[in-house]
């Protein structure tokens, strides 16, 4: 049960970094329309600026998950890696354990603000009205997969920390 759910768990990680992708290059796609309406003299839509910002904000939020795995996010190690072996591990978990409670705030809260925003039918006025809970419909899911990546590492074997590469070489 707990390998089928994995292998569920990992499935939807995967989807949201290939989404993560589409939906990065329909913003790019977005942007080029718009300059090259712009430098033809055309008019271009209204929304484009507005879309490409919801792109911008699920791009992130889809990919983070991903990037926590792959550790390929930016985080400081610079004195954590020369600590020696018993303290850091310890720093390693404090740090796993505020990770985890930082993206459960921001996954709850996401919750609650898109609540709010569904049930009161609060409108982002930009350059064109879009719906305030779209603004936050990604975030209980992304943080609370943030949460599950950083928990993979608070008890798992791996640390967030080891590198294939040190930080030296590159």
């Amino acid at each position: 049960m707990l390998k089928r759910i994995t292998q569920l768990y990992d499935l939807l990680l995967k989807a949201c970094v290939v989404l993560a992708g589409l939906l990065i290059t329909i913003g790019i796609v977005l942007v080029i329309v718009d300059v090259m309406m712009r430098a033809t003299g055309f008019k271009p839509p209204g929304f484009t600026v507005a879309f490409v910002e919801y792109i911008l904000l699920y791009f992130v939020l889809l990919a983070a998950p991903y990037l926590v795995r792959e550790k390929g996010h930016v985080f400081t190690d610079m004195a954590v890696g020369r600590l020696p072996a018993g303290p850091r591990r310890f720093i390693e978990k404090l740090v796993y354990v505020l990770c985890i409670a930082v993206s459960l705030v921001f996954a709850y809260m996401g919750a609650v603000l898109f609540e709010e925003g569904w049930r009161f039918g609060f409108v982002d006025e930009r350059s064109v009205d879009i719906p305030y809970w779209a603004l936050y419909v990604l975030f209980p899911l992304c943080f609370t997969m943030i949460a599950i990546e950083f928990a993979r590492y608070l008890f798992g074997a791996d640390s967030m920390y080891a590198r294939e590469q040190s930080l030296e070489s590159m």
